[in-house]
């Protein structure tokens, strides 16, 4: 039990001291980083950041910073947001390898992957910057631009200049990608609130959504009454031809006779 609990406080110390590294001292963090070693260490850190970030945007969110608005939500994001860390990790390690090997590395796709992963340490600050409009995001961004370009020198060995222009033009996508969508954001949330204002309100909503079910509840009363109707036409009509199919096998039994 001693030994269990001196390694589960020994992990925690691992886990606190490689985000003050990655934070106070990225370029010591990534020259002395391990290339190799496994994906356990670097992977259960990136779950543990995305819990911490999961907490964080939860938090934020009830507090009405955030996106998440219910209890609900705020579990959701605890849980969503490590596995979202977890999927995402190998997908954006894979990019990353592709584009360091035509930059010229001769790094594993372990060691691509330990690169992004321990950046995940600044995820919750940033998280806690995204209630900043705008400069927020793109403060965060900036931040992990730095540490790409950090690993890209210190690990992966190539020149400052060829990583900042590389990941500096791709950097500026993502910054314009995030501007327009959080003013896309902005304008959705300014159309609903003047749709809003012009329904009344709650009760204006409340009130069209029930003339909309009355509406909708008389449409099926009266499409059950046409359709009562034509069955009972159909029957009528069957009716209708099974008496004048007697009436012919009477009146060729009658001739048959004479």
């Amino acid at each position: 039990m001693d030994n269990t609990t001196g390694t589960e406080t020994k992990k925690s110390l691992d886990i606190v001291e490689t985000v003050k590294g990655v934070i106070l001292n990225p370029v010591d963090f990534y020259r002395g980083m391990a290339k190799g070693g496994g994906f356990g260490d670097p992977l259960v850190f990136a779950v543990v950041m995305g819990v911490v970030t999961g907490l964080v945007q939860a938090v934020l969110g009830l507090l009405h910073f955030g996106a998440v608005a219910s209890v609900a939500m705020a579990l959701a994001s605890i849980i969503i947001t490590p596995i979202a860390v977890l999927i995402f990790g190998f997908v954006g390690a894979a990019i990353m390898f592709v584009i360091w090997k035509l930059m010229g590395s001769n790094e594993s796709y372990e060691t691509a992957y330990r690169c992004g992963a321990y950046a995940a340490a600044i995820s919750p600050i940033t998280a806690l910057l995204g209630i900043i409009p705008f400069a927020g995001s793109l403060i965060g961004l900036a931040w992990m631009l730095y540490l790409i370009v950090t690993a890209s020198v210190e690990v992966h060995k190539l020149p400052s200049q060829k990583a900042w222009l590389v990941f500096g033009i791709i950097g500026g996508i993502f910054a314009l990608m995030s501007i327009s969508g959080q003013l896309a954001a902005r304008r959705v949330q300014r159309d609903f609130g003047a749709w809003q204002r012009e329904m009344g309100g709650k009760d204006g909503v409340e009130a069209s959504a029930t003339d909309a079910a009355k509406t909708f509840s008389s449409v099926m009363k009266a499409a059950q009454a046409q359709a009562a109707a034509e069955v009972a036409k159909a029957q009528a009509e069957a009716a209708k031809a099974q008496a004048e199919a007697a009436k012919a096998q009477a009146e060729a039994a009658k001739a048959a006779r004479e």
